[in-house]
């Protein structure tokens, strides 16, 4: 998800017995699901349980609260990530990590994960694409160049195949 849209949600819109979450005001104004992997929906089901023991008579619908009971901003959820990374040392003076680099990494790794054990990009790739909230898998595409090792990968499978061909 985008950090808007995980600010965004609604207790409503995470039903941890299904493990799906309703995005209702994704980019461009569009809604959308995702589906949870068990462990996501295990560590959002306690999440849930502590957030509602600490704060019982919450100040906003919100799913994710602050400590004041209120929806998160993102100003909020920025020193979060700071102090986190900064905690566990991948933040340093010239890397600095971004909630959004969370997605990138997902679909990055995704992406290596599909190459490296043969999948056919082009037949997944609009899962992907839907999973990320992307109009179209042209906007997903762009992870292949956006990665040197996926770049990579991409060019030994187009050189297995002009060379299969041969």
């Amino acid at each position: 998800m985008r950090l808007g849209e995980a600010i965004g949600l609604e207790r409503d819109d995470v039903d941890l017995q299904a493990g799906v979450i309703t995005i209702r005001h994704a980019k461009f104004d569009r809604s959308r699901l995702v589906p949870l992997h068990p462990t996501a929906t295990a560590a959002l089901n306690r999440y849930a349980a502590e957030r509602d023991r600490l704060c019982p008579r919450p100040h906003s619908k919100a799913f994710f609260l602050s400590g004041a009971g209120t929806r998160l901003d993102r100003s909020g959820v920025d020193k979060a990530l700071r102090t986190i990374t900064t905690a566990i040392g991948i933040r340093t003076a010239t890397v600095h990590p971004r909630a959004h680099d969370l997605r990138h990494s997902f679909a990055v790794a995704t992406l290596i994960r599909w190459l490296r054990s043969g999948t056919n990009v082009d037949e997944h790739i609009a899962v992907l694409s839907t999973y990320l909230g992307h109009i179209s898998p042209t906007d997903t595409y762009w992870y292949l160049s956006a990665a040197p090792e996926l770049m990579e990968l991409a060019a030994e499978r187009l050189q297995a195949s002009l060379g299969a061909g041969r």
